[in-house]
């Protein structure tokens, strides 16, 4: 039996070899075709903040389509656009409509977000008492609901107001009311060339576009610069103006979600799993 231990271990070392080379031949193919998928289709995100409630919670699996707007150094997977020595600019650049879920690169830091157009390029933007105005109208606004629900993380039960808003054929729900830090009012904002304005819809929430700290300052009520020296330190500062070519995609819909529904006495959960944006 001893003689016959030295055959037994070399036919064991050879099917791990064997096993190896199989893993390693289908990991090089595998490898590729996903970061192909991932660069030039669609990626998956999770919502990591509830600055989007109640369009997106918490520990929802959001595909984005990477496609929607071209591509540049930001649409590469994994985030390795911003370690390489790549130019600005996009191939085959497209432009995000209004009301757009887009996924991109913090314009001041190398954090990913995920937020709503409401201002393009030429638009004038503002906030006046909840209420989201672009080029001197007043969004359509229609109010849904008061709902009762738990913020992640917490054990607070919150109180907000659901509204459904509406530009052109998009509509999506926001809430307003919350705890939290308001900006309810605005200077008004003028979108540069090349860049975006974007909001959550978790109006209370959100530290978006509305918040000073990553804008230009404002000259006589007007915020209409992009690119001024920061006032606050870089992981402080807000999104501000949004630059094109900081586009990673448009997120198209929410695949699944480890999101337990929180909503408070009888009001109904809304679907979570293959839900359209």
């Amino acid at each position: 039996m001893a003689a016959e231990a030295p055959a037994a271990e070399t036919g064991l070392w050879a099917k791990i070899k064997q096993e190896l080379r199989e893993w390693g031949a289908t990991l090089a193919i595998v490898a590729p075709a996903f970061l192909l998928f991932t660069g030039l289709l669609y990626e998956q995100r999770v919502i990591p903040s509830e600055s989007m409630v109640p369009t997106l919670e918490v520990g929802d699996r959001v595909a984005v389509a990477k496609f929607a707007f071209g591509y540049g150094r930001y649409s590469l997977p994994l985030s390795i656009g911003r370690y390489l020595p790549l130019g600005e600019g996009r191939f085959f650049p497209g432009t995000p409509e209004r009301g757009d879920v887009v996924v991109f690169e913090h314009t001041h830091s190398d954090r990913v977000m995920i937020k709503r157009v409401v201002g393009l390029p030429g638009d004038t933007v503002q906030m006046i008492n909840e209420e989201l105005v672009i080029n001197g109208q007043p969004v359509d606004a229609e109010f849904v609901r008061t709902v009762r629900y738990i913020p992640d993380r917490t054990d607070v039960i919150d109180t907000a107001h659901e509204w459904r808003e509406t530009i052109g054929d998009k509509t999506w729900l926001t809430h307003r009311g919350l705890r939290g830090h308001a900006v309810d009012d605005t200077v008004l904002f003028v979108v540069p060339e090349g860049h975006m304005f974007l909001v959550g819809d978790n109006r209370n929430n959100s530290y978006d576009s509305r918040e000073l700290s990553g804008h230009c300052p404002p000259v006589n009520g007007v915020v209409d610069r992009a690119g001024c020296p920061l006032r606050v330190a870089a992981d402080d500062a807000s999104i501000g103006f949004v630059p094109l070519d900081h586009l990673i995609g448009r997120a198209d819909t929410v695949l699944m979600t480890f999101h337990r529904c929180k909503l408070q006495g009888d009001e109904p959960c809304r679907k979570r799993v293959w839900k359209g944006l």
